[in-house]
């Protein structure tokens, strides 16, 4: 059984930004993800677990995987043509190390930052 996604009033998607990107950091992985607000799904996403770009990383935990995430999740999204996207960082991320790497790679593949 599928469970719809909550309904929202006009008022309140009106003064939403329509794509959010999130990321997530494990000891392991590292994984991005943008949401679609109004419908509360997922557009697009990128992981370093990933069958197809293990090979290809030395680490999957480190900088530089956060970076080639950030890079592939924005070629992925101009694909798309979502052209923007605004960021979601938790509290107790700051711009810094890891998310700074993805928000930064995703910023040279010629996504806008809200």
């Amino acid at each position: 059984m599928v469970i719809p996604p909550p309904e929202r009033a006009a008022r309140v998607t009106r003064f939403l930004k329509p794509y959010l990107l999130r990321m997530h950091f494990s000891n392991k992985y590292v994984s991005a993800q943008v949401i679609h607000t109004p419908t509360s799904t997922v557009a697009c996403s990128a992981s370093s677990q990933e069958k197809l770009l293990r090979p290809n990383m030395e680490s999957t935990r480190d900088v530089s995987a956060a970076a080639k995430i950030g890079k592939l999740l924005g070629e992925r999204l101009l694909l798309k043509g979502i052209p923007a996207v605004s960021i979601h960082m938790k509290r107790e991320q700051k711009y810094h190390g890891k998310v700074k790497a993805v928000i930064d790679s995703v910023r040279e593949a010629g996504v806008k930052l809200l």
